[in-house]
């Protein structure tokens, strides 16, 4: 895989929403059922880092790719659990892999 934005994009898309899954499904059950918080502190705070990755990432492919609403549909995505499956499917479809 070449290292430009579209690549970069999809890698960071695919990370973020992982950590997501992790943080919702994993990191927040054992804070609340288990009462083990430091799950969430450690989880959420990768997350969060590579949700602000994800963002910049986004802003940069918007630019380079000239996504207009399709960027605001991918941040919308981005924001539901298993939204980076619905976000790889579009951007695959987009004339945007065949630029690279």
């Amino acid at each position: 895989m070449k290292n430009d934005t579209f690549s970069r994009f999809r890698i960071i898309s695919i990370i973020e929403g992982l950590s997501y899954l992790i943080l919702v499904f994993i990191a927040m059950p054992l804070k609340y059922m288990f009462d083990y918080p430091l799950a969430v502190k450690v989880v959420g705070m990768s997350h969060g880092v590579l949700f602000i990755l994800f963002f910049v990432a986004l802003v940069m492919a918007m630019n380079r790719y000239k996504w207009k609403f399709l960027g605001f549909q991918l941040f919308v995505y981005s924001l539901i659990p298993f939204g980076f499956i619905l976000i790889e499917r579009i951007i695959m479809k987009s004339p945007a892999k065949k630029l690279k």
